[in-house]
């Protein structure tokens, strides 16, 4: 198995990449933008589980550095057997004080980034006749909360995506599904849980944040044979706030 997945540096994109080692011994491509430390760490926790795993910086919000780095993908494994859309970021700010800078910026990465390397992705893998693209949504695609316009569009968007795209490539076998964390205990969701935990937690049938593994864990399953019939799906993986 050849594994491209972005935002690999930390968090979940981390707990991806160790798991698909661990799991199918995938070879890694591991996407980051400007975490190359990070980067590193996560290519040789992944090495020392005896896999090849290589790092790339890339903006996925440029159309031609997504293509590029599918392409170097493909000159490295001379495959693409599993896209992981995980690059995202948040600008949270109420909409009537939300900049063009700050809608644009998550819409770009979130949603376009997506766009781009699924696009890219695809062309390959129908060509194999086989592929899994798995895209990183989130709860507040249908339960934000405020000031995540911007973050809640795009991810409601990707969910959109998936569904779409999954009817285009489901006769070539390329599966297409999303899965949506909730609150994950991550760097990225430390400032939110630092000042709204007991909050949080309230609205969390689980009582409990989610972990970096257990997402991933779900992301090493639809990668997998055992998914082969599961296409245009949106799974939640937040402790029952979805219910």
């Amino acid at each position: 198995m050849i594994a491209l997945i972005t935002g690999a540096s930390r968090g979940i994109g981390r707990a991806i990449a160790e798991r698909l080692a661990r799991d199918h011994h995938a070879r890694l491509m591991l996407v980051y933008r400007n975490r190359t430390e990070e980067a590193e760490a996560v290519q040789a926790a992944c090495e020392a589980l005896g896999v090849e795993a290589m790092v790339h910086a890339a903006d996925v919000s440029d159309p031609t550095q997504a293509q590029s780095t599918v392409q170097a993908c493909l000159d490295r494994f001379g495959r693409l057997d599993v896209l992981v859309n995980n690059a995202g970021l948040t600008r949270d700010t109420l909409v009537l004080q939300m900049d063009d800078a700050a809608w644009r910026d998550v819409l770009s990465t979130n949603l376009d980034g997506a766009f781009y390397l699924a696009r890219a992705a695809a062309r390959p893998m129908l060509l194999q006749r086989h592929g899994r693209i798995i895209n990183l949504s989130s709860v507040s695609a249908t339960r934000p909360n405020r000031g995540q316009a911007n973050y809640a569009a795009s991810k409601g968007g990707l969910e959109a995506f998936t569904r779409a795209l999954a009817v285009e490539l489901a006769p070539k076998k390329i599966t297409v599904n999303a899965v949506a964390p909730g609150v994950i205990e991550t760097e990225m969701s430390a400032r939110v849980r630092e000042a709204a935990g007991k909050e949080i937690l309230a609205t969390i049938p689980m009582k409990r944040y989610g972990q970096a593994d257990e997402v991933a864990a779900l992301v090493s399953f639809l990668a997998g044979e055992g998914a082969a019939y599961i296409t245009g799906q949106v799974i939640g993986i937040d402790g029952g706030v979805g219910l």
